[in-house]
């Protein structure tokens, strides 16, 4: 099992975070092999087994590691008391159809699963409070991460400009070809096409990362608050899970964050 930690977090000791690869698991197929998805199709108990090796590894409580049913949208919950004394039922009720997770909980461990979408997690030191979104191109157009600064502010009173951010494994500008209706959202949605769309070999590229960090500095994130970790999970699919490479039905990688 590897996985992967970022400068721009591991200044502070009072959080856990990581993002994991495919090196590690027992799952097989498409999903070899250390898938974490419980929603990609994956075994049920491979997927499980997974997490509890995870779990293990990294000291986290696996019935307090909280994953959102995503769905490319925006919708954004809150980790709170009550959300942990919800029976089964109703706690995967809460998550489905939710693409960011924030809390100001010690010991929960939220994440977000992807394979080329883009993983964040914030972290406020100071508000000491955390945040983990899934932003696909569509979550990324309608301004997830912009919702989820915003969101933060209002609820645990945090200062933008005290944010760090994590911009995690994702697929690259250089490899991730969109056709015109994605640049027609992405010009509707009010972003600067010179700054995110690129042609190569007469295909349109759009880059998920800049226009990501575009929306936090929009949101008051300073610029060296930014992490963007360069890797491109398309190209490197033998070490992350790519849906491009691999279609839909495979595994996917974990983006996690902790308070102590």
């Amino acid at each position: 099992m590897s996985i992967i930690k970022y400068k721009q977090l591991s200044n502070f000791t009072e959080i856990a975070h990581f993002c994991t690869t495919r090196d590690g698991g027992v799952s097989v197929g498409n999903y070899a092999s250390f898938n974490l998805s419980p929603y990609s199709g994956d075994d049920k108990d491979c997927c499980l087994s997974n997490q509890k090796k995870m779990s293990e590894r990294l000291g986290i409580d696996l019935s307090l590691l909280i994953l959102p049913y995503q769905t490319h949208g925006t919708e954004i919950r809150e980790i709170n008391e009550s959300f942990l004394q919800l029976p089964t039922n109703e706690r995967n009720r809460y998550l489905h159809g939710v693409d960011a997770l924030f809390t100001n909980l010690p010991e929960v461990c939220i994440g977000i699963t992807t394979a080329d979408c883009v993983p964040l997690l914030f972290f406020d030191p100071n508000a000491r409070a955390i945040a983990a979104v899934h932003a696909g191109w569509r979550g990324t157009c309608a301004g997830i991460a912009e919702k989820t600064v915003k969101t933060m502010i209002e609820k645990y009173n945090c200062l933008a400009e005290n944010i760090r951010v994590a911009i995690g494994p994702s697929i690259s500008a250089e490899v991730y070809e969109v056709g015109k209706d994605v640049v027609d959202n992405f010009d509707a949605a009010g972003f600067d096409l010179t700054k995110i769309i690129s042609v190569r070999n007469k295909k349109l590229h759009l880059d998920l990362w800049k226009s990501n960090q575009l929306l936090l500095e929009k949101s008051g994130i300073l610029k060296e608050h930014i992490e963007i970790s360069g890797i491109c999970t398309y190209s490197e699919h033998k070490r992350f899970f790519s849906a491009r490479r691999l279609g839909i039905c495979s595994g996917r990688i974990l983006s996690g964050i902790m308070l102590k």
